[in-house]
């Protein structure tokens, strides 16, 4: 196997065929299951890409579905090999959002709405270790610790030389007035965030608390898209406890509507730099 096959999406794209076989055979979820004798879920989860698919689950399916073509059983099989593969951020143990990480390091693009906080990938190292301590402030400084590190290596897809993510930021006035850390943070920070921005492929806007009402107050998410026409875009939605991923058509264009709108509402590049560096300079002190 390649060694940059990334295992999130290798589970999805076979999730996708599987349920793909399942609708050309006319059957629902709850017959396969029954058949199988497993759970619905299972068979749900082994379609939308959340758990892994053992190269048995494969066989098996192929069977019900009555798969007769042996390169495709054989294709499917491999796929189900791949997916199993640890993608870089299983090195760091368990983390509560892999299946993320997973979508992010192969995404081509990334539309992120952020209205309390500067979103991880342009976060500075002292940034998100206050961040991340004042967020969970009962968890351990080794923890503390391995979820800064995964979020710097997140952001090696924004300075990658090689296609590099194609980020497009919009932070609510909040995320730059809530003191994180201390002035000393902040400042830096928002310098940071005024670099990152001048790259081509970075793009930042700041939604000033004048605008009022708007379509995003509902919370943040993100968008994910990819090259591989194969690979649905996704909205990703952040929970305290569990997070949500909206993969079907209609949702994810109601986002990107949202998005726009978002983004029309929002100062255009120049006049968002020059208002977080007017914002950073109430942090001089």
């Amino acid at each position: 196997m390649a060694s940059n096959v990334n295992p999130t999406v290798r589970r999805r794209r076979l999730g996708q065929e599987l349920r793909r076989l399942r609708e050309l055979k006319g059957m629902t979820a709850e017959e396969v299951a029954e058949r199988l004798l497993v759970s619905q879920s299972k068979i749900s989860r082994l379609e939308n890409g959340r758990r892994s698919i053992s190269q048995r689950d494969v066989r098996d399916l192929c069977g019900v579905y009555e798969v007769e073509d042996q390169r495709i059983v054989d294709s499917l099989m491999e796929m189900a090999r791949d997916s199993r593969q640890q993608g870089w951020w299983h090195t760091f143990g368990d983390i509560p959002y892999s299946v993320y990480i997973g979508l992010e390091t192969d995404a081509e693009s990334l539309r992120v709405y952020e209205p309390q906080l500067v979103t991880g990938l342009l976060q500075t190292r002292a940034y998100a270790e206050a961040l991340v301590q004042g967020a969970l402030p009962e968890t351990s400084t080794a923890e503390i610790e391995k979820r800064v590190q995964v979020r710097m290596r997140r952001q090696e897809r924004i300075t990658a030389e090689i296609n590099p993510l194609r980020l497009w930021v919009v932070l609510d006035e909040a995320a730059l007035r809530r003191v994180v850390g201390s002035k000393l943070v902040m400042r830096e920070q928002l310098e940071h965030l005024i670099e990152m921005s001048q790259l081509p492929h970075v793009t930042v806007q700041v939604l000033p608390f004048e605008v009022g009402a708007h379509p995003g107050l509902n919370g943040q998410y993100a968008i994910l898209e990819f090259a591989d026409a194969a690979d649905s875009s996704v909205v990703y939605l952040e929970g305290v406890t569990s997070d949500l991923y909206l993969e079907k058509a209609q949702d994810v264009q109601k986002y990107a509507v949202m998005y726009e709108h978002l983004r029309a509402q929002s100062l255009n590049v120049e006049a968002s730099r020059q208002y977080i560096a007017d914002v950073a300079k109430l942090y001089a002190d």
